[in-house]
């Protein structure tokens, strides 16, 4: 018995209090929180809370402290109500209307900006009239014939002529959406030295004009310097396949006449094996070759006044190539960064896109996707090199440089606005589609379009349709869904 009770008075808690011990501390103005009396208030009002003499009453429950409560965030009784606000479609009509008025707006800026191009030079004219040496005149009235011959005899030199690669004037944060507004809609002639061109990928160039020079030939010297150190290994083990698909690959590419010269060649060889084995996580995958192209074309352009593909590239001075050789180089590499994913095993960026145009066709022209659904054409049959090439295969080059400006100026234009690009030129081809009645001839059509007597207008139009897709669908998945 002594035990039990020695056990007893161990585990009794000692209740005496004692200096040093925890205690609550409360002010005067903040009492402690007493929920009855706090219900009571709120259900009296102003009436006086019941003493302690008073009948007790029952603690309020939950569902009636939630009753008395009001939330600035509720919309309704039921919160169901905003589920069912949330599954609610929009309604076609008015997503139609406010697409179309972003195209009615889109066309009727171009046509003010013609004229405001008009009444400039029209003051322009009437000076050159009124100079009074003659020699001037007849010097400034040569340069215009020059160069009107030039456009005429080749589209390919009036595009790539609107597009210096490089920046003389600072883009400077706070008219960097100025400046993207007017590169959406294609640079003007004798405006790309002043806003800044955008066929070279944005963060190519610093802003900075002080530094340009010297960052152009830091990256110039970086990479000759990777020549020197991995160009011999091309004939090793580990890379004698690379190195051999591109040279298979190479002569397939466009323009022929340029892409065939020698020295050309050997341009491209590099810029491709150095770029693969940099880049060990997706290495060379064809489709890549072609995205070298339109950086090449512009940058030999800037040291010649004639047509680009029947020019002789060899005829150029070494240093005027090398500087078109690493120029190439490193503005391919800034366009693949943001589509990596395109080349990397399986190519799921690739997969990824493709799927996501069939599902978006299907919502915006769902007769042209049931047409051929029922001839059995598979999107990835004809839009797997869409994506691989960015429509180079589909397009002139000079719609390629045209579309590449946007693209620049589009945020996310190779990885996202490309996308809807393609779902606007499939449907573009509605007419013809719907006429093929068999799969072969559905194929044919859709790997043979016929754009070569394409230019500036087309796709402009093609970029409106675009812009007025994502406009209407990009991070709106419900919508038109049936």
């Amino acid at each position: 018995m002594s035990t039990d009770s020695n056990k007893k008075q161990f585990w009794k808690r000692n209740t005496a209090k004692v200096p040093g011990s925890i205690q609550h501390v409360y002010g005067a103005q903040h009492p402690p929180f007493d929920p009855l009396l706090h219900a009571n208030l709120i259900k009296a009002g102003n009436k006086p809370p019941i003493t302690l003499g008073g009948k007790p009453k029952k603690a309020t429950t939950f569902q009636e402290f939630e009753s008395i409560t009001s939330d600035a965030w509720d919309v309704g009784d039921d919160d169901d109500e905003l589920l069912a606000m949330a599954a609610q479609n929009l309604n076609i009509e008015v997503v139609m209307e406010t697409a179309n008025k972003v195209i009615e707006n889109h066309s009727k800026q171009q046509e003010r900006q013609r004229q405001d191009d008009g009444d400039i030079s029209e003051p322009d004219q009437r000076e050159e009239e009124e100079a009074p040496e003659d020699e001037e005149e007849e010097e400034e009235d040569d340069e215009e014939e020059q160069g009107e011959e030039l456009e005429e005899t080749n589209p390919e030199v009036s595009f790539a002529s609107e597009h210096s690669p490089h920046m003389s004037a600072p883009a400077a944060p706070g008219c960097r959406s100025t400046l993207d507004s007017v590169s959406w809609g294609d640079v003007p002639r004798g405006g790309a030295d002043a806003c800044g061109s955008s066929s070279p990928p944005q963060g190519y160039l610093p802003a900075n004009t002080e530094r340009r020079e010297s960052t152009l030939q830091r990256k110039r010297q970086e990479y000759f310097g990777f020549i020197e150190q991995y160009y011999d290994s091309r004939n090793d083990e580990h890379h004698q396949d690379t190195y051999r698909q591109i040279c298979i690959d190479i002569p397939r590419m466009s323009p022929e006449s340029l892409v065939l010269q020698p020295k050309v060649t050997e341009i491209f060889e590099r810029i491709l094996f150095i770029w693969a084995i940099r880049h060990p996580a997706s290495g060379y995958v064809q489709g890549i070759n072609d995205l070298v192209t339109p950086f090449f074309v512009v940058y030999v352009f800037e040291y010649i006044e004639e047509e680009v593909e029947n020019f002789d590239v060899s005829s150029l001075q070494e240093e005027a190539l090398r500087n078109i050789e690493a120029d190439s180089f490193w503005c391919m590499s800034k366009l693949l960064d943001g589509i990596q994913d395109n080349y990397t095993f399986a190519q799921p960026g690739i997969q990824r896109k493709v799927k996501a145009l069939e599902e978006l066709v299907s919502r915006i022209d769902e007769t042209v996707h049931r047409h051929m659904q029922q001839y059995e054409v598979e999107y990835l049959q004809f839009a797997f090199r869409w994506m691989n090439n960015l429509l180079m295969r589909e397009l002139p080059l000079r719609c390629t440089i045209r579309l590449w400006d946007t693209y620049q100026a589009e945020p996310e234009g190779f990885s996202h606005f490309h996308l809807y690009v393609c779902a606007a030129f499939l449907v573009r081809w509605r007419k013809e589609i719907l006429e093929e009645r068999d799969f072969q001839g559905l194929m044919i059509l859709l790997q043979n379009l016929p754009t070569m007597h394409w230019g500036n207008e087309e796709v402009s139009v093609l970029l409106a349709e675009a812009y007025r897709l994502k406009f209407a669908f990009a991070d709106a998945p419900n919508h038109y869904k049936r």
